[in-house]
């Protein structure tokens, strides 16, 4: 049989700890890698299990007679008899004849297999009665002397059971704390333990990796952890450097020294102490550099003599073997105009709101809206750009983005209006004021303005003309579509661009008729001028002589109503 190592467990009340969250277990022990706890609460197989996987472990297996003995310490030392107590083994749901499954009777354990080397079933395997799942498997004393083995009860799974056991794996362990008797304070010292599975005492044979050490009076906090290369566990803590030296030797691996009422660890003469205070190595020609956490430099004349230094923004540590980094915030005087930032190894410096760092200075920052000539308002963007906004009812001229031109989306928008002269109002292009306050959209399709060669669309402050099959700028989309009207809008520099004509597409030239009559009538209007003003020319100097005054004034009037009826008449055709 392997080595068995027991280990009880005291409530956590006597040991001021703090309740765990999960059940503590009524008794415990280890075996070589392994550890078991027994757990007391009425609970069913699926409420056992998942509460052993919360504690990193699962239903215990029992696969050979060392772990029933397992059991059997764990009953004796729980004072209780008669008690059922769930173990890892479970039968799927179905039926089936125990006598054609080997040992196991068809039953699984819950780690997938159905290995096993040991069974103790209270059914004898001859019993004619078939097994129908879904069945578990609780271990029960019955009342039994503590020598004889419990034995294997299939239960309904949905039953509630006195308890559980939970099965552990580890990969090493550490045995307890010593404490030296001759140590002044030997008598007072206390040692409180814990384990990962929850178990917390302080009277134990074995504890596994994970667990830890409270030792008072001494206030000395270990934990037990795998050394590398090592077959053992020991205890140990991550501040370097000796605890006290009655106490596991302070952790040394060689000497452990107690002066001036500090420890410190000691080494061979051909040892060097490593970087954790507490281990010990012969320096060899690559083990200078491991000793120290940054560089290591050699005494050549001195052998086994070395020392350690550090990066820049570092510091040796207390241990003279570790570098810890140095706060450059704290020097005097401050290396930083205004804010400084410790950062590993070095530092930031940063200056207040309102100022930019400009080679190493803290300088008042510049507006950069500064010199801008926005008409309306300037807005920052970051430290160095800007942007002209407008009020509301403008946006920016997009040829002229420091300008602001009214704009309006909608059919009616309110008018801009001067606060101390209401009657003088604005409206976008393409609006009409109207009932003194509000910009209402002008339909410019009413007034034909696409000369009936197109499909008109109105727009908010603007309309469209989509040319028909009789233009020359059939299919496309712009202000008109009379090729002479454009020509006339380019001339007359209207703002409007030229809408261009389709690839292929010619334009008719103007008749040469209509040309020929618009000269005739402008020189018949120059004449009928000359007239005019000859024969007022005329009537001014027959007043002057005196005579014949009603004759002269049938001369002047009449002629010149005639006339003026005749240019009016030559007139209307070209208005037509």
């Amino acid at each position: 049989m392997l080595q068995v190592f027991l280990f009880s467990v005291l409530a956590p009340a006597t040991l001021g700890l703090p309740a765990p969250s999960e059940p503590q277990p009524h008794g415990s022990q280890c075996v070589e890698h392994r550890c078991f706890a027994l757990f007391r609460r009425p609970t069913t197989f699926l409420a056992a299990s998942q509460a052993c996987k919360r504690l990193q472990g699962h239903l215990m297996t029992v696969r050979s007679s060392v772990e029933a003995d397992v059991i059997s310490l764990l009953l004796s030392g729980d004072g209780s008899d008669g008690s059922r107590l769930w173990i890892g083994l479970q039968f799927p749901p179905g039926c089936g004849d125990p006598r054609n499954f080997g040992p196991l009777r068809g039953f699984q354990w819950v780690t997938g297999d159905n290995l096993t080397s040991y069974s103790r079933w209270a059914r004898l395997h001859d019993d004619p009665a078939p097994l129908c799942g879904p069945l578990c498997v609780a271990v029960a004393a019955a009342g039994a002397p503590a020598s004889r083995e419990p034995v294997w009860e299939e239960q309904q799974c949905a039953t509630e059971a006195d308890g559980f056991l939970c099965e552990f794996h580890f990969a090493a362990s550490c045995r307890p704390l010593t404490v030296e008797s001759s140590a002044p304070a030997a008598a007072s010292v206390s040692v409180a333990y814990s384990t990962p599975f929850a178990a917390r005492g302080s009277d134990f044979q074995a504890l596994p990796v994970g667990s830890s050490a409270a030792v008072e009076p001494f206030r000395v906090e270990l934990v037990c952890e795998e050394g590398t290369g090592e077959a053992e566990a020991r205890w140990s803590r991550e501040v370097p450097g000796a605890w006290d030296c009655s106490v596991e030797n302070g952790g040394c691996q060689h000497t452990c020294n107690r002066s001036a009422g500090a420890s410190r660890c000691l080494c061979p003469a051909d040892s060097v102490l490593m970087a954790d205070g507490r281990s010990c190595a012969v320096l060899g020609e690559h083990l200078c550099d491991k000793l120290c956490e940054h560089f290591c430099v050699r005494n050549t004349d001195v052998p086994d003599v070395y020392w350690c230094m550090c990066e820049t923004g570092y510091q040796l540590a207390a241990d003279q073997h570790r570098c810890e980094d140095v706060d450059d915030c704290v020097q005097v005087p401050s290396l930083c105009p205004q804010l400084c930032v410790n950062t590993e190894g070095g530092f930031n410096c940063q200056c207040h709101p309102g100022y930019d760092l400009v080679g190493g200075e803290c300088l008042e920052s510049v507006d950069p809206c500064m010199g801008t000539n926005c008409e309306y308002q300037c807005q920052p963007v970051g430290q160095t750009g800007y942007q002209c906004v407008c009020a509301e009812g403008f946006v920016p001229n997009p040829h002229d983005p420091h300008r602001c031109q009214m704009f309006c989306n909608e059919t009616s928008c309110p008018a801009d209006c001067d606060p101390h002269n209401p009657d003088t109002c604005q409206c976008p292009e393409g609006y009409i004021l109207d009932e003194g306050f509000m910009c209402t959209d002008i339909d410019e399709c009413d007034s034909d303005v696409c000369r009936d060669a197109g499909v008109c669309r109105n727009f908010p402050g603007t309309y469209q003309c989509i040319c028909g099959p009789d233009s020359a700028f059939a299919g496309q989309a712009g202000t008109d579509c009379d090729p002479i009207n454009v020509s006339r809008d380019d001339e007359g520099g209207s703002g409007e661009p030229p809408v261009s004509p389709t690839s292929g597409a010619t334009s008719s030239p103007s008749p040469a008729g209509s040309e020929h009559s618009g000269v005739l009538i402008g020189i018949s209007i120059a004449c009928l001028s000359l007239v005019v003003a000859l024969l007022a020319l005329l009537c001014h100097l027959r007043k002057k002589q005196g005579a014949r005054r009603t004759e002269l004034e049938y001369k002047c009037g009449a002629p010149a109503k005639e006339v003026l009826q005749h240019v009016r008449t030559e007139q209307m055709p070209q208005k037509l």
